[in-house]
């Protein structure tokens, strides 16, 4: 049963959320000083897990459909949750430090699960998941991942083509304004190019960014008409912090990491060397073991709960929430970083 309960440690935030939503003052940052305050506190004293599953141990966990299970039910769970984090704000007033608080926390949810599990989801291969993964990327306002990172990301990262990876001595509030910008862009070249392969108009209903737009749009709408404007910006400036959250898990999975050139327009495959890795327990398992980075981009159809660990794989200095921390801080991250790239090239 421990096999499945350490992975039920997410839902300690939607507990601490609902927390926030329903009390005010101290309870409001609950979630913030769990994921950014305890939990990388806490990886700077435990020990990392190296441990790989045996081939038998493997086979059993891919078809153990209840690690699918915990997925959906963080599915289901999202939206209830933003209506929540939407209600709180009409039923009292609050000051406006408990709003940042509510805000700040609903942007935890959506980068840690909505994105998080969406990019989990969108990379199987039944309907119905991909579906979930659409779902769940919607609470951010973020559904054109699902095409940009399947079809875009996994093929160019590492490389200069890939707006996912950031570059040596890259700032990572640079890299934000890049990645956003030119991920998006990215995704209507992909999806305009595969409506088209299809034989439809560009601008037909049959475009998935266009399908994308219009349902975050009415999503929008939705709110707005349901709690007006003030309680709508909310929600967007949640999504918002959710996006960056995503990004900056980006910029420190591929950062200063490049793929060799094999030809004048080919690179090497990808490899566990191409990833930042981290194998601190508590950041695997709050985040469906996406810091086992390396080995999802060598083996993307690798399912989150028998991802492995490779000797060569480079490692982060900490855990995924106490890195991001560190990329905040753009000259404490270039000391460490480049100190490990250093000896990565030797």
């Amino acid at each position: 049963m421990i096999k499945y309960v350490k992975y039920l440690n997410p839902l300690v935030l939607y507990i601490l959320a609902a927390l926030a939503y329903l009390y005010t003052g101290l309870y409001c940052w609950l979630v913030p000083i769990y994921a950014y305050v305890l939990v990388p506190l806490l990886e700077l004293t435990l020990p990392v897990n190296e441990h790989n599953m045996t081939a038998a141990e493997e086979e059993l966990a891919k078809k153990d459909v209840w690690y699918d299970y915990m997925l959906y039910i963080i599915v289901l769970l999202q939206f209830p949750t933003i209506l929540y984090f939407l209600y709180s704000f009409t039923h009292t007033s609050i000051s406006t430090i408990d709003v940042a608080g509510r805000i700040f926390t609903m942007g935890i949810l959506c980068g840690t699960f909505g994105i998080n599990v969406g990019h989990e989801l969108g990379h199987r291969k039944g309907k119905g998941e991909q579906l979930l993964a659409k779902v769940s990327l919607l609470s951010s306002l973020y559904m054109h991942f699902f095409i940009e990172h399947n079809k875009g990301h996994h093929k160019h990262v590492a490389t200069p083509q890939d707006p996912s990876s950031a570059r040596y001595s890259e700032v990572l509030y640079l890299f934000w304004l890049r990645t956003i910008t030119y991920s998006y862009l990215d995704a209507w070249r992909i999806a305009n190019d595969d409506v088209v392969k299809k034989g439809h108009n560009k601008w037909s209903i049959h475009n998935e960014m266009l399908q994308a737009q219009v349902i975050q749009i009415a999503l929008l709408l939705v709110i707005y008409i349901s709690f007006g404007a003030l309680i709508l910006l909310y929600f967007v400036l949640a999504a918002i912090i959710g996006i960056l959250m995503l990004e900056t898990v980006n910029y420190i999975e591929h950062y200063g990491l490049q793929r060799k050139l094999t030809s004048a327009t080919s690179y090497e495959r990808t490899m566990p060397q191409h990833s930042w890795n981290s194998n601190h327990p508590l950041g695997r398992v709050l985040l469906f073991e996406l810091s086992r980075h390396s080995d999802h981009h060598y083996l993307a159809s690798r399912p989150y709960q028998i991802l492995r660990h490779h000797q060569n794989a480079p490692q982060l200095p900490t855990g995924y929430p106490g890195s991001m921390l560190l990329a905040m801080v753009p000259p404490l991250w270039f000391y460490i970083m480049h100190k490990r790239i250093a000896l990565l090239q030797q």
